[in-house]
């Protein structure tokens, strides 16, 4: 755990704390990177929020074409693998896509996922994408993105998304953070998912975060879900 003590109280902004994961580096470890972000995805219970949303959106809106979800920021598809057994728990008829920057993460994705889940996995800024969706999800993505860039997404979602839009981040908060240095430490995780994570939560947010950018973005606040998920998830939704 980290000795010096950590303003939480203002969230840092990605040009001023990078991580490293987002820096050039090899494919090799950036595919490790995301399998020990993959371990530690599950340890959280990451798709706890995600699913429960889902859940919501399909008992409001009764399935007749197969359910479009875009997922941006995919990394290594983990979200989209625990959707894709999310869906055929339930005998829902989906397309899933995941949308990733980073070339890596498309040629990981592909690489960790069975083909016969369907996925399509995407290269790309989402801002270009065109094609037709019923939901954008995002997973651990918008803490990468600077306040002007994430009411620019929130724009974006607000257009294309036809039935909802959904993102699962991080909390900004104290014990979250403390804890997760610890256990990154103790796991022996990658070195980037050692220094990223802290980072992670400091790029975090409140609720006042998510509420002030909501408003710059042209959405009415009492339209929203905002929701804290154990353990230091901050989450926040719209269903149409």
């Amino acid at each position: 755990m980290p000795s010096e003590r950590i303003d939480l109280t203002r969230r840092a902004e990605p040009h001023d704390l990078p991580e490293w994961m987002d820096e050039p580096c090899s494919y090799e470890e950036f595919r490790a990177c995301l399998i020990d972000l993959a371990h530690v995805n599950r340890l959280t219970l990451a798709s706890r929020p995600m699913l429960h949303w889902l859940d919501t959106l399909i008992a409001s809106h009764p399935q007749s074409q197969p359910l479009r979800i875009v997922d941006v920021g995919s990394g290594g598809g983990d979200m989209l693998r625990s959707i894709a057994r999310w869906a055929k728990r339930r005998s829902i008829a989906v397309e899933l896509t995941g949308i990733d920057l980073n070339p890596y993460a498309s040629r990981a994705a592909r690489e960790f996922t069975p083909a016969s889940l369907h996925i399509a996995w995407v290269t790309g800024d989402a801002f270009s994408y065109t094609q037709p969706c019923d939901a954008v999800i995002s997973s651990l993505f918008t803490h990468h993105l600077s306040e002007p860039e994430i009411v620019r997404f929130l724009t974006w979602m607000e257009t294309v998304a036809q039935r909802g839009w959904f993102v699962n981040d991080l909390a900004r908060e104290t014990t979250p953070y403390q804890l997760f240095s610890i256990l990154a430490a103790a796991a022996g995780w990658h070195k980037f998912v050692r220094h990223d994570g802290p980072v992670s939560f400091r790029r975090a947010f409140r609720e006042d975060d998510w509420q002030r950018m909501v408003v710059a973005a042209g959405i009415a606040p009492q339209s929203i879900t905002l929701e804290r998920w154990t353990p230091g998830r901050l989450c926040v939704g719209k269903l149409r």
